[in-house]
């Protein structure tokens, strides 16, 4: 287990579900953690109280996500889909510019991106969203380039993940959703924070531009 004793995490979208699991993560392998909700016109706040309470920048995840429509993409309302670009991969380069300015140009450090495997294949019913998530993965990719070799940049791809932002996905039926992962359950918020403080830290040194599909195992089976 990595040790990310005096290094300092800032976490958005930390309040609760994937957020906190990832949060929960680095603080028990010591690191420091600064945390934020969703709203986005928070993150710049955010950032300067990482360095200027703890010092530093090390590690910064972006987990800043909406999904307001579920339906086809026919009838998605281009207002709402702009919205869902917004807050799903403009806010995550705003994110990472300010910490680059603010600490990781001049002393390195590891983005990571939590995005969905709605982004890698077609995701009926919530196409917007998985559009957005899609962008992100790229964004990872154009990144990780562009930051190397000071900083490290990946992303976790998950499924369905029991939190409150998932519910409609599996509420009322988890027994007949999660037969379809061959690990025979759903996946929990500690399963995406023991996968992030993986790609987050000096084990993953030779890791960057990569999205970690963390699924249970469905995508083996094709679609």
């Amino acid at each position: 287990m990595d040790s990310f004793e005096g290094r300092t995490a800032l976490v958005t979208g930390g309040s609760r579900g994937i957020g906190l699991g990832i949060a929960e993560s680095l603080v028990k392998r010591g690191a420091k953690v600064v945390l934020t909700a969703r709203k986005p016109e928070a993150l710049a706040a955010a950032v300067r109280t990482a360095v200027e309470t703890f010092g530093s920048l090390d590690m910064l995840v972006g987990n800043v996500g909406i999904n307001p429509v579920y339906g086809p993409m026919m009838d998605l309302d281009l207002g709402a889909f702009r919205k869902i670009l917004d807050t799903n991969v403009v806010s995550a380069l705003d994110l990472v510019q300010q910490a680059w300015r603010a600490w990781m140009s001049e002393h390195g450090g590891s983005v990571l991106f939590v995005a969905s495997v709605a982004g890698l294949r077609s995701s009926p019913m919530i196409g917007g969203y998985g559009v957005s998530k899609a962008a992100l993965i790229n964004l990872t990719t154009q990144l990780a380039v562009e930051m190397g070799p000071k900083v490290r940049v990946n992303a976790v791809a998950p499924a369905v993940v029991k939190t409150r932002f998932a519910e409609a996905l599996y509420e009322g039926r988890e027994e007949e959703v999660a037969a379809g992962y061959p690990v025979g359950r759903l996946g929990v918020p500690e399963d995406i924070g023991e996968a992030a403080a993986y790609l987050l830290g000096d084990g993953a040194g030779w890791v960057t531009g990569q999205t970690l599909v963390l699924d249970g195992g469905s995508g083996s089976r094709g679609r």
